[in-house]
């Protein structure tokens, strides 16, 4: 396709259409104008465009205001919005960039409609976040100008954006958008077009994961997302964020990629957010999901239960997993507990195991121990802020509040759940990483790109792969394969990108040649 008649992304002179006027369509209207390009809105509803283009000015005046933007720059920006009667006014327009319904009939009517209209070689863009790029460009007469330009909310803010081509997409068209969303200030990220692309196809682990612990009874719902704020650096447990996305907003998106992926078990939603949906307790908005929310729409307060003072008279650490035995020892030394040396322990010592992706029965067991005394404790990840113990079956509640009196003893807080393989932290982490490693695999997108992609698209607080990297890939294998031992479940069943770097010693951003 001839690129002749089409400026470059960073030219005065390229001309951006853009089809919906929502909150979507409005951010990227104000990126696209503010980085120089002359911008022509255009709605389905009548005045939705001139509405669009003064709420943009009007959002200009405020960051120069705050002295975010000159008034000079917001002058210039102001200029290039251009509210249009039609969608025939797109006819010079040299990219069409569509942030309409996410409806797959929708999008390729409008592209059907827009091939009329624009000249041959204007790109058609969608900024679809879930379905097939390939399937809207079907049946198109030149399909190999649609594009996937997918970008999150709020657009301004949220830094990233992913280019994804078609199965007849042509390459010079997806290189061109990745110099635009670069040109617009963002981090560009090339995507083959699957399920989900990369953010919310690498998203499906924390969610999935957590409420899968919330299905077997493990943790409640306060304690799941304390965890893994405090042991692992998540700004919001998943909880907390399916409350924020709302429910009929995440429960469609994630029974979509799961059906797309056709029943892929890594993806595999839970009822409990079905039944929610059902129940209308959609999250925030409603007032009611997984928490409660008060009319100025902050979040009930759910008390902890109180610190326990009870220390036991001694305590005797498993060594099986000396690094991990290692991490905690410090902590307990530290109460001034006695810590026992021998091979047994005495016969009222508090017995505490590592789990690696494995349960406190089983670790029990191997270690030959009295499941009355026993409890786990998760080693693998800080320690500084929260402490997690996980009884047995058998575990005696003495000696469940002895564990809490002494893992709290310096102030800390602590969260007791119920046995589980792989505790909470390790399950959802070595998940994650594990469905970043098979989109490495697949080849979706770059290792590097996929951890840029995630940090900005979802705030974790490390890219997935560099996550792996940081624990020790053989680290994470260990933790998969014991889930997949003990559950039976292929949800857990390793990425080969995985197995063979850390049989390797390789990082998990090592591509091969």
């Amino acid at each position: 396709m001839s690129q002749s008649n089409r400026p470059q992304p960073d030219s005065p002179d390229l001309t951006i259409g853009l089809v919906g006027c929502g909150v979507m369509g409005r951010g990227i209207a104000q990126i696209a104008a503010l980085a120089g390009a002359q911008v022509r809105l255009t709605d389905a509803r009548e005045g939705a465009a001139t509405a669009a283009r003064q709420e943009l000015i009007a959002t200009f005046a405020k960051l120069t205001e705050k002295g975010n933007l000159d008034q000079a720059a917001a002058a210039n920006a102001a200029e290039r919005l251009t509210a249009c009667n039609g969608i025939e006014d797109l006819a010079g327009c040299h990219v069409v960039i569509e942030a309409i319904v996410e409806e797959l009939g929708a999008k390729k009517s409008l592209f059907g409609t827009l091939e009329g209209i624009v000249a041959p070689d204007a790109i058609l863009a969608t900024n679809t976040s879930s379905l097939s790029v390939t399937a809207i460009a079907a049946g198109l007469k030149h399909p190999e100008r649609v594009v996937g330009f997918h970008f999150f909310n709020p657009v301004p803010l949220m830094k990233i954006v992913e280019a994804i081509g078609g199965i007849m997409t042509a390459p010079e068209i997806t290189d061109f958008m990745l110099a635009l969303g670069k040109h617009w200030g963002h981090a560009a990220v090339r995507a083959k077009d699957t399920p989900g692309f990369i953010v919310n196809h690498a998203g499906r682990g924390y969610g999935t994961e957590g409420l899968r612990l919330l299905a077997e009874d493990v943790v409640t719902v306060p304690a799941l997302d304390a965890i893994l704020r405090d042991t692992a650096g998540f700004r919001l447990g998943p909880c907390e964020l399916l409350d924020l996305t709302a429910l009929d907003v995440s429960h469609p998106v994630m029974e979509s990629i799961y059906h797309q992926y056709y029943e892929e078990p890594r993806f595999r939603p839970q009822g409990l957010t079905r039944q929610m949906l059902t129940a209308g307790l959609l999250g925030k908005k409603v007032g009611r999901g997984f928490y409660r929310y008060g009319a100025d729409g902050k979040k009930e307060s759910i008390p902890e239960d109180p610190p326990s003072t009870v220390r036991p008279a001694s305590v005797w650490l498993s060594r099986e997993r000396p690094q991990l035995a290692e991490r905690i020892e410090r902590l307990i030394v530290d109460t001034g507990v006695r810590l026992e040396t021998g091979e047994l322990p005495s016969d009222d010592a508090l017995c505490i195991v590592t789990p690696l992706g494995d349960d406190a029965t089983t670790c029990c067991v191997r270690d030959g121990l009295d499941g009355r005394r026993t409890v786990g404790v998760e080693s693998l990840f800080d320690l500084s802020r929260r402490r997690v113990v996980m009884t047995t079956p058998a575990t005696d509640e003495s000696y469940r509040e002895m564990a809490r009196g002494l893992f709290g003893a310096d102030g800390k807080a602590v969260s007791v759940i119920r046995d589980s393989a792989g505790l909470v932290t390790q399950r959802v982490v070595a998940h994650i990483v594990n469905i970043a490693c098979e989109i490495a695999q697949q080849g979706i997108a770059d290792p590097a790109d996929i951890d840029r992609a995630v940090t900005l698209g979802l705030g974790y607080p490390i890219g997935p792969l560099a996550w792996g990297d940081e624990l020790g890939s053989a680290t994470v294998l260990t933790i998969l394969t014991n889930l997949e031992e003990q559950t039976g479940d292929a949800r857990y069943r390793s990425s080969p990108w995985l197995q063979r770097r850390a049989l390797l010693g390789l990082s998990l951003h090592h591509k091969e040649i």
